[in-house]
C-alpha cells in the first residue's frame, strides 16, 4: 500500500469516527474496520462523481446501511457533491447525511438502505436488469449495456432471510457480473456472532451457485482488488469476496461490540487519530487526500468518455435501437398504452385477477419494457407477459421473471429492476401474501419507485383454503403505509383505469384483485382515476343514504339500492377503488361524493373496517370483517360473514331509523 492509499484510507476513517461522535449517534464500527475494503472496491469501480447519473455507471450498494458514514466518506472525498459541512450535519434534521442511506435524497447513494439484506437483493434486482438490458440492445462490437453491480455486506444481512432468497435466485440465474463483499467481523450489536450465528457462508453461497473467493487480511488492499478482477473473470457464476476485517479496527474498541451502535467516545477518537499519525483537526482533510481521490475520479471520467464515444458510434450504426433505449431510459409513458388499456373491452362475468391480465398484456403491446413475474403463482396471479420467454441464463431477453417462491426477495428484486432504469417493473403474489412483501414495499415507498403489485385472491372470495389464505387485515395496512397507491377495482373498466393510474404515478402502486367472477358493471369508467366517484344518484331529489364499496361488494351496492327503492328510499352509489388517490382531491370534489349533508352513509368491503369510518362518519356504518375467515365455498361464506345485499339494504334502513 502506497503512503497516500494509507492516508487516504485513514482520511475515510476519520471522517467516520468524527462524524458520529459529533452527532453523538450512528455506527462506527464498520466504517473504520471496512475502510480500507471499500476504498479498494471503489478504486476499481467505473464511477464519474460529476455525472452521478450516467447509464455506464457500475452500481454500488451499501446492503449494510448503518454504516452509512463509509459511503458519505467516499462520497465526499470523491467529489459527489456532499460537503464538509454535510458531514458535520450527519444524522441532523434536513441534512443531506440521514442515518441510513436514502436514494433520491443524496447524490451517489443508489438505493435506500438499513433493512439488513434488503440491498444485497436490490443489488440482485439490478444484476437482473443490466443482463436483460444488454441482451435486448448489445449489439457485436457495441456492449452499450455492460456495467457491474457491487454490493458491500454485514454479518447482519447474513442472517436475513432476504439474503438466502436472492442468493439463491442470483445463483440460478447465473449473474456473474454481480459481486457482492462481506465484510465478515463477526461482531453483531449483542456480541459475537457465534452466539446466534455459526454456519458455513461460503459453503452456503457455493451450493447455491456462487463462485466464493476469500480476503483474509481486510486491510490489504492490493488482495481486494485482485479478488475483485478474478470475480470479474466469473463468467458462470455471480461472486462472494469474504472479507476479514476487525470492527473499529485500530482503536481501543477494535473487536467489540460497543463499537457498533455508538460513538467511540472522545478519548478513543483521540487514540486512533495518534495511532494513524493524523494530526489534523476534526473535519479537516489535507489537500493532497483530496488531490489523490481527484485523480482516481478523473479516471471514472475517462471512462465515462470512452464508453459516450461508443455510444455515439451505437447510435449511428443502429439509430432505431439508441431512440428506444432514450425513451426506456427516459421513464415517459407511450401515449398508446393508455389509449389500449382504455380498449380493453369489459364482456362476460370476470375475475379482476383475469380482467388484470388482459390489461397488462395490452399494456405490454406498447411497452415492452415491462420486466418482472410471479412468486411460482402466474398462472393464478394471470401475470404472464404473452409472447416472452422466461428471463434465463439461456433466455435472457425474457421478460418473464420466475421468482420461485420468495416473496420477499421478488419484491425487494423489483425495487432494483427499477432502481437501474429504463425498465417498468412489477411483480405478483397471493394479496394474503402482501405480509411477506411488505418490507420491501415500504423501501419502494420510501424511494418514489413505481413498482407495480399485483395481488390476486383478495377476500374471503378465495373460498376453500381457508383463514391462512384469506386477506382480512392486508388493506388497512397497506393503506396506512405512506406513498402507495392501493387500488381494489370493481370489473375490467375499473382495472383498466387502475393501470393508467399506476403507470403515471411516481410512487408503487397495489392492485387487490378477486378470484371470483364479477359482473361488468354499467356505471363504472373514468372516475376510477380519482379513487372515488359517484356510480349513480336518485332521478330526483335529494339521496336518503349514501352506499360505498370497493372491489366486489360494489355489485351489492346496486342491488342493495334497488331493495331501499321498494322501501321508498333513494341511495347515492359510490365506488372507492382508491383510497389514497380519493384522499388526494381536493376539498371540493370530495364534497361533491359524500356530501357533508348527507350523513346516513354505508361502507361496504371484504375486510377490516379500519380505516372506513373517516367515511361514513360517526352516524354512518362499515360493513366489513374484523375477524379471521373460515374454509369453504365463497358464497357460502360471503353468505354466513354477511357480505350480502340484504345485509346492506338492512344496515341502510337502521340508519333510516327503520
Amino acid at each position: 500500500m502506497r503512503p497516500i492509499e494509507a492516508k487516504a484510507i485513514s482520511a475515510m476513517r476519520v471522517l467516520a469516527a468524527d462524524a458520529v461522535q459529533k452527532a453523538n449517534s450512528g455506527h462506527p464500527g464498520m466504517p473504520i474496520g471496512a475502510a480500507p475494503m471499500a476504498y479498494a472496491l471503489w478504486s476499481a469501480m467505473r464511477h464519474d462523481p460529476k455525472h452521478p447519473e450516467w447509464p455506464g455507471r457500475d452500481r454500488f450498494v451499501l446492503s449494510s446501511g448503518h454504516a452509512s458514514m463509509l459511503e458519505y466518506a467516499l462520497l465526499h472525498l470523491y467529489g459527489y457533491g456532499l460537503s464538509m459541512e454535510d458531514i458535520k450535519e450527519f444524522r441532523q434534521y434536513g441534512s443531506l447525511t440521514p442515518g441510513h442511506p436514502e436514494y433520491g435524497h443524496t447524490k451517489g447513494v443508489e438505493a435506500t438502505t438499513g433493512p439488513l439484506g434488503q440491498g444485497f437483493a436490490m443489488a440482485v434486482g439490478m444484476a437482473m436488469a443490466e443482463a436483460h438490458t444488454a441482451a435486448l440492445f448489445n449489439r457485436e462490437g457495441f456492449p452499450v449495456i455492460d456495467n457491474y453491480t457491487y454490493v458491500l455486506m454485514s454479518d447482519g444481512c447474513m442472517m436475513e432471510g432476504i439474503t438466502s432468497e436472492a442468493a439463491s435466485l442470483a445463483g440460478t440465474q447465473k449473474l456473474n457480473k454481480l459481486i457482492a463483499l462481506y465484510d465478515s467481523n463477526h461482531i453483531t450489536i449483542e456480541g459475537d456472532t457465534g452466539l446466534a450465528f455459526t454456519e458455513n457462508v461460503a459453503g452456503r453461497f457455493a451450493a447455491q451457485g456462487w463462485q466464493v473467493l476469500r480476503v483474509e487480511n481486510g486491510e490489504d488492499i492490493d488482495a481486494v482488488c485482485l479478488a475483485i478482477e478474478e470475480a470479474k473473470l466469473e463468467t458462470q457464476r455471480p461472486t462472494l469476496v469474504i472479507v476479514k476485517t476487525e470492527i473499529a479496527r485500530g482503536t481501543l474498541k477494535e473487536g467489540s461490540h460497543g463499537a457498533h451502535g455508538a460513538p467511540l467516545g472522545d478519548e478513543c477518537v483521540l487514540d486512533m487519530k495518534k495511532r494513524l499519525g493524523w494530526e489534523h483537526p476534526p473535519f479537516e482533510i489535507p489537500r493532497d487526500v483530496y488531490a489523490h481521490f481527484e485523480a482516481l475520479a478523473e479516471l471514472g471520467a475517462k471512462a465515462r468518455r470512452e464508453r459516450e464515444a461508443l455510444e455515439a458510434r451505437y447510435r449511428e450504426a443502429y439509430p432505431a435501437l439508441a431512440e428506444q433505449l432514450d425513451e426506456w431510459r427516459s421513464g415517459e409513458i407511450p401515449a398508446a398504452a393508455a389509449g389500449a388499456l382504455a380498449s380493453v373491452a369489459a364482456g362476460a362475468p370476470a375475475a379482476t385477477r383475469v380482467s388484470s391480465g388482459a390489461a397488462l398484456n395490452a399494456l405490454f403491446a406498447h411497452m415492452p419494457n415491462l420486466f418482472g413475474g410471479s412468486a411460482d403463482l402466474a398462472p393464478s396471479n394471470n401475470s404472464e407477459l404473452k409472447g416472452s420467454p422466461g428471463f434465463s441464463p439461456e433466455s435472457r431477453e425474457g421478460c418473464n421473471i420466475h421468482f420461485g417462491v420468495r416473496e420477499l426477495a421478488m419484491a425487494a428484486v423489483s425495487n432494483g429492476v427499477a432502481l437501474y432504469g429504463g425498465l417498468r417493473a412489477f411483480c405478483a403474489t397471493f394479496f394474503v401474501f402482501a405480509d411477506y412483501v411488505k418490507p420491501a414495499l415500504r423501501l419502494s415507498a420510501l424511494m418514489k419507485l413505481p413498482v407495480l403489485y399485483i395481488l390476486t385472491h383478495d377476500s374471503v372470495g378465495v373460498g376453500e383454503d381457508g383463514p391462512t389464505h384469506q386477506p382480512i387485515e392486508q388493506l388497512a395496512s397497506l393503506r396506512a403505509t405512506p406513498d402507495v397507491l392501493v387500488f381494489r377495482p370493481a370489473d375490467q373498466k375499473e382495472t383498466n383505469y387502475a393501470y393508467i393510474a399506476a403507470l403515471n404515478a411516481k410512487e408503487p402502486s397495489v392492485l387487490a384483485l378477486s378470484r371470483q367472477n364479477l359482473p361488468q358493471l354499467p356505471d363504472t369508467g373514468e372516475g376510477a382515476l380519482r379513487g372515488g366517484y359517484v356510480l349513480r344518484d336518485p332521478h330526483d331529489g335529494k339521496p336518503d343514504v349514501i352506499l360505498m364499496a370497493s372491489g366486489s361488494e360494489v355489485e351489492l351496492i346496486y342491488r342493495a339500492a334497488d331493495m331501499l327503492s321498494v322501501r321508498g328510499y333513494t341511495a347515492r352509489l359510490v365506488s372507492m377503488p382508491c383510497l389514497d388517490l380519493f384522499r388526494r382531491q381536493s376539498r371540493e370534489y370530495r364534497e361533491s361524493v359524500l356530501p357533508d349533508s348527507i350523513r346516513r352513509r354505508v361502507s361496504v368491503e371484504a375486510g377490516a373496517t379500519l380505516g372506513w369510518h373517516r367515511y361514513v362518519g360517526l352516524d354512518g356504518i362499515a360493513l366489513g370483517i374484523d375477524h379471521f375467515g373460515a374454509s369453504g365455498p365463497a358464497k357460502t361464506l360471503f353468505s354466513e360473514l354477511g357480505f350480502t345485499a340484504d345485509e346492506v339494504a338492512g344496515a341502510a334502513l337502521r340508519l333510516l331509523g327503520e
